[in-house]
């Protein structure tokens, strides 16, 4: 405005101007008054012009104009990506103030299946705005995917030779190109499917493969159909000590988990089997006259394997084509794969991150302070029943006896490596031999004899 008035003085030599102002629609027609001054020396400009105001310093320090590169907002990528960013961060400013959508952003998923649950668990991850993401498959897409599985078409399915994993990761792309998602055909080596002799080098190289990636990514997500193609990534994702999440479907009912971390290294031996600190069942109380001791930590939760007192085996061994497909309602995977991600995400946001112990909603609600995530509690299992559009938060604790997680699994690969793997997937009684099972099981029919016999001296007794 300064400048128009000098620029008003000299060319028409004034020396007052009204001028109206026109900015917003409570403003218009708002008249000021501003004096103006021609240049010394009179009208017509012979004056020396007067110094321009209004620049600011550039980078050198010195007045000029300021140059905004605008380039990158005319590219549809960038503009994708901006908006993709501030929709996030709309929740923060807006709703939750200790949203940390950066911190979100920043992981490195690693989806282990790209079927029903590994799509819908990728569009969802991009929904937060996690861009790295690599699924893991080896199959390929058939004509009766394309309507459960969201990121493949019916194209994808002519000639049978598309593979899901890297389709898949094409689909992101193409939804949005700021996704650095990729795509890796392996198969997940299992217990129960021996590995004969030819097999035995690849075999090594995917377990040797998928090892890599679970050390390369934060948050692993098992998302595969059968109970034994978990073994594997769940052993590594402890031996990594990376945030494992499962999603699991039956016909009306899922189940959403994340597993427990282990305890780091050094830690280790001043624990107990299942995770228990050394004495913590016979911990003494303290004397009335000293101050109580902190309360021990808990055990740490359990993995998908801890509920199991048998090996995971072969289960599609005598199965007709028909019972090995996974047949469930077709919404169940998405309420599952929400869950999955949405359960991640708010471990993330709490103090202890892939370390924080379990939050049982009725217990927190009672509570007077619950130790939750700013985006709510943090359960261990979810498990829900589309029968009854029921769903419930429930606690397992981790087993010493697991054959995926225990301490003796995780020594022995830590040990022998590829070696004990092998021994895994070739033994039947293998993993039950290692971690105790079989001694239980020896135990329990043993004790079970003597019920029986106790049981039979007492009816011979009463017949005479």
């Amino acid at each position: 405005m300064r400048d128009m008035r000098q620029l008003l003085a000299r060319r028409f030599d004034l020396e007052a101007a009204s001028i109206s102002e026109w900015r917003t629609a409570w403003l218009i027609g708002s008249t000021t008054s501003a004096e103006v001054t021609p240049g010394g020396g009179g009208g017509g400009g012979t004056a020396a012009p007067p110094s321009a105001v209004g620049w600011e310093k550039n980078s050198s320090g010195r007045p000029g104009a300021r140059l905004m590169d605008l380039s990158a907002q005319m590219d549809p990528a960038a503009t994708a990506a901006a908006a993709v960013d501030l929709n996030i961060r709309l929740m923060r400013w807006r709703l939750m103030p200790a949203l940390e959508p950066e911190k979100v952003a920043a992981q490195r998923c690693l989806l282990i299946g790209a079927g029903t649950l590994g799509c819908a668990v990728a569009r969802c991850l991009l929904g937060w705005g996690v861009k790295a993401i690599t699924l893991v498959d080896s199959g390929n897409v058939s004509y009766s995917n394309p309507v459960r599985q969201s990121l493949f078409a019916h194209k994808d399915c002519i000639g049978g030779k598309t593979k899901k994993a890297p389709a898949a990761a094409e689909e992101l792309r193409r939804i949005f190109p700021g996704a650095e998602a990729r795509g890796v055909v392996m198969g997940i080596p299992m217990p129960g499917h021996p590995v004969g002799a030819a097999e035995v080098d690849g075999v090594r190289a995917d377990a040797e493969a998928l090892d890599e990636l679970v050390q390369q990514h934060d948050i692993v997500f098992l998302l595969t159909d059968t109970r034994e193609s978990r073994w594997l990534p769940t052993l590594l994702a402890a031996a990594r000590r990376k945030l494992a999440v499962t999603a699991a479907l039956g016909f009306d009912t899922f189940l959403v988990m994340r597993h427990g971390l282990p305890p780091p290294t050094e830690e280790a031996a001043a624990l107990g089997a299942g995770g228990l600190p050394a004495g913590y069942e016979q911990a003494a109380p303290a004397e009335a006259a000293a101050p109580p001791p902190p309360p021990p930590p808990r055990p740490r939760l359990g993995c998908y394997f801890c509920s199991d007192v048998v090996a995971p085996a072969n289960s599609m061994t005598r199965r007709t084509l028909d019972q090995q497909c996974t047949v469930s309602r077709p919404g169940l995977a998405m309420v599952a794969s929400a869950l999955a991600v949405e359960l991640a995400v708010t471990v993330l946001h709490h103090e202890h991150g892939a370390e924080a112990d379990a939050d049982v909603p009725a217990e927190a609600a009672q509570a007077a302070t619950c130790d939750e995530s700013p985006l709510g509690v943090v359960p261990h299992q979810i498990r829900g029943a589309l029968s009854f559009f029921r769903t419930d938060c429930m606690l397992g604790r981790a087993f010493g006896k697991c054959t995926a997680c225990s301490a003796t699994v995780t020594d022995a690969y830590a040990a022998r490596g590829f070696d004990f793997l092998l021994d895994a997937f070739n033994g039947g009684d293998y993993l039950e031999e290692l971690t105790g099972l079989a001694q239980m099981h020896r135990e329990a029919e043993a004790a079970l004899e003597d019920v029986g016999f106790f049981e039979d001296d007492e009816d011979e007794a009463m017949s005479e």
